[in-house]
């Protein structure tokens, strides 16, 4: 298994400039905005499938939100999300 990273290490060099600092942090700035848009584009793709299939469940006479009330009685109660700088 991966070891976690710490907090430290998504910081840059202490002693790098100002500049270097700046430049790390605008480079990852943009690196994670390219991502985001990635991931709302696979977002986007992965809601119209789900929505062709619903359609086609919908033809076949399938009730999905009887199913849905069925599944949230039988799941169990979900734990509190960590907090992202505890995940780090």
């Amino acid at each position: 298994m991966a070891e976690k990273k710490k907090k430290d290490e998504i910081k840059p060099d202490v002693n790098a400039s100002k500049d270097e600092q700046v430049g790390f942090h605008k480079g990852s700035l943009s690196t994670l905005a390219k991502e985001r848009q990635e991931l709302a584009r696979i977002l986007q793709i992965v809601e119209q499938l789900m929505q062709l299939h619903i359609g086609a469940l919908k033809e076949l006479g399938i009730d999905l939100e009887k199913e849905a009330h069925t599944a949230m009685q039988d799941a169990p109660p979900k734990k509190p999300a960590k907090p992202i700088d505890e995940m780090l």
